[in-house]
């Protein structure tokens, strides 16, 4: 990295905190896959924007259309129904999906995190813009752990989709904390 690039990387949260998961999962032998919906991919981009991201990073999916979400990330049907894609359940179902898809070839992947809400500007299915939902799934020892935060943010798009990233990058951080991790010696390339 030049350092005008680590400077630059320096005064982006959203940089630090890629670089910091990045370090602490490839010294921990855990893998990561992205579910993204409304921000589009820039949860993966952030990631792959951060040296050594190869070791850690398994997969990016943007499931942005609710059927999407559905056939490929395997949301429940049912689940979309009642609650639609806007919703921490189905935030979590996408963590799960994209990590069980992200483990396909080595019957692993540590940590899955995803992304779903409205960024603007209109409201969607009576959510409001600026709504969003982060969902995690962790595989430990004890089992798959699974968690979403809820978010009501103000802002044009890029601002709702920027907040949505720093909230999915601190969640994936704070899964780094856990010392019950499964890891296992293939899950790195």
């Amino acid at each position: 990295m030049t350092d005008a690039a680590g400077r630059a990387g320096a005064q982006d949260p959203a940089l630090e905190l890629s670089a910091r998961i990045v370090a602490r999962a490839a010294a921990r032998g855990a893998t990561i896959a992205v579910a993204e919906s409304l921000t589009g991919g820039l949860v993966a981009e952030t990631i792959v924007r951060t040296p050594g991201a190869s070791t850690v990073l398994r997969l990016g999916v943007v499931a942005y259309a609710t059927e999407m979400k559905h056939e490929v990330l395997r949301v429940p049907a049912p689940l979309l129904a009642a609650r639609g894609p806007v919703d921490p359940e189905v935030a979590i179902a996408m963590a799960r999906g994209v990590r069980q898809l992200a483990a396909l070839d080595r019957s692993t992947c540590t940590l899955g995190v995803a992304t779903t809400g409205v960024a603007g500007p209109a409201a969607q299915d009576g959510h409001p813009p600026g709504e969003f939902h982060i969902g995690v799934e962790v595989d430990t020892v004890h089992g798959r752990v699974a968690e979403s935060t809820s978010h009501l943010v103000t802002g044009d798009r890029e601002a709702v989709r920027r907040e949505a990233l720093l909230a999915a990058l601190r969640l994936l951080d704070a899964a780094l904390d856990r010392t019950d991790l499964r890891i296992h010696s293939e899950s790195t390339p």
